[in-house]
């Protein structure tokens, strides 16, 4: 079985986070500049949270709140689930579709390794499989 360890050696370990103090429009500036849709919310190396493009809908622009006045830390989801390097893909997408969530920070003895989402799952599995296809291809007219 695939782990996240060897995801996460196919991606960039390039991880971006903000504050609890940082306004949410600060928020969603750098998930813009950056296009993503998720953002670690870090302090001092500590991983107190996570801050996606669904907490603004749901917490922000439903109840009415002002972006630019609202800290992270207010809609922030507090101690995100976080998964191990050496847990499965498999396990990892059974987290996300039971939690209905779509990013999973990768923790170890409280350091952080990186982060995967849906799409670096989904990818993943696609790419493997076509590599288990050509391998049979091979063996077949071999």
């Amino acid at each position: 079985m695939k782990t996240v360890k060897q995801l996460l050696n196919t991606k960039s370990v390039q991880i971006f986070s903000i504050t609890e103090q940082s306004s949410v429009l600060d928020a969603l500036k750098v998930m813009m500049e950056k296009n993503i849709s998720s953002l670690l919310v870090m302090d001092e190396g500590s991983l107190k949270g996570i801050f996606t493009e669904r907490d603004y809908a749901r917490k922000i622009i439903l109840h009415g709140k002002s972006s630019a006045e609202t800290s992270v830390q207010e809609v922030m989801t507090a101690n995100p689930i976080t998964v191990l390097p050496s847990d499965t893909i498999e396990f990892c997408m059974g987290i996300m579709t039971d939690k209905h969530i779509r990013h999973l920070p990768v923790m170890e003895n409280d350091q952080l390794h990186g982060m995967v989402s849906i799409g670096d799952l989904v990818k993943f599995i696609i790419e493997d499989q076509k590599q288990t296809i050509s391998q049979l291809e091979s063996y077949i007219t071999s």
